[in-house]
């Protein structure tokens, strides 16, 4: 959804025909709506072939977390990869970056370009499973220490296994004071491809200004490693989901589903 205007909104393109002949929407039915920024519940008006119009009944309530996560997530396994990306976006990745670390396998990475539209699609549904206001960005794939170089101003951490990684919760520590809650707090993961990091990206990463911790002394697959980081900068870092909504209206609590921004 782009945009909301004059009460009104379209939904257009892929969504709709799959909300319309898949979903097989119907006038009157009740939608939540999100367009990146804020969610209206909505009632279907008209159901046509190539769109959904749709009359705005109330603003749901809706909070934009602090946190501006990137997610720099090495080229495994497409079963495993696309796994990994479906619960980075529903634990709160808002940029990936599919990294072509040194032990990324060749064959792995020359398809990861083909794969672009089924992984943007992969975010899209996961995003409206977990209720987002928006999509994770995909980024181009990009070589690990150029994805290190251009990371953004903020916390970075690259997990590593090895000996001296410092317990990730000691890093998140340090941010985890109680201050303003809403300043945006950038923060980049790095996560590394099966037989992990080599020297020469361990050393790139620290160039760049990573910290190299640890989840643990068990040695953790790629996915499950994301699963792990993400949950545990939520914990310690993110927003409470309690808001307004505790006193929302019985329209406003009701289980609708969301379209999110495409």
């Amino acid at each position: 959804m782009h945009h909301f205007e004059a009460g009104a909104a379209t939904l257009r393109g892929e969504a709709a025909h799959h909300l319309g002949r898949v979903l097989r929407a119907e006038p009157g039915q009740l939608y939540e709506l999100s367009n990146g920024e804020s969610v209206w519940l909505a009632r279907t008006e008209r159901v046509g072939q190539d769109s959904i119009e749709f009359a705005l009944v109330e603003p749901l309530p809706a909070q934009a977390s602090r946190l501006r996560i990137t997610l720099l997530l090495s080229i495994v396994k497409f079963d495993r990869f696309e796994w990994a990306l479906e619960k980075a976006a529903e634990l709160g990745a808002d940029e990936i970056v599919p990294l072509c670390a040194e032990r990324s396998e060749n064959g792995l990475v020359s398809a990861a370009v083909k794969r672009a539209v089924r992984w943007e699609r992969i975010l899209l549904e996961a995003s409206q499973q977990a209720r987002r206001l928006r999509v994770p960005q995909l980024r181009a794939a990009a070589i690990a220490a150029s994805a290190f170089t251009n990371a953004p101003d903020g916390i970075r951490l690259l997990l590593s296994e090895r000996d001296g990684a410092a317990p990730m919760r000691e890093a998140l520590g340090t941010n985890a004071a109680p201050g303003d809650r809403t300043t945006v707090l950038p923060i980049t993961l790095a996560i590394g491809p099966e037989g992990g990091w080599t020297d020469a990206e361990i050393s790139a990463g620290a160039a760049a200004g990573f910290a190299a911790v640890s989840l643990g002394t068990a040695i953790l697959r790629t996915e499950t490693a994301v699963c792990a980081a993400l949950a545990a900068v939520q914990y310690a870092l993110g927003e409470s989901r309690v808001t307004e909504s505790n006193n929302a209206s019985p329209a406003a609590a009701r289980p609708e589903k969301r379209a999110a921004k495409r």
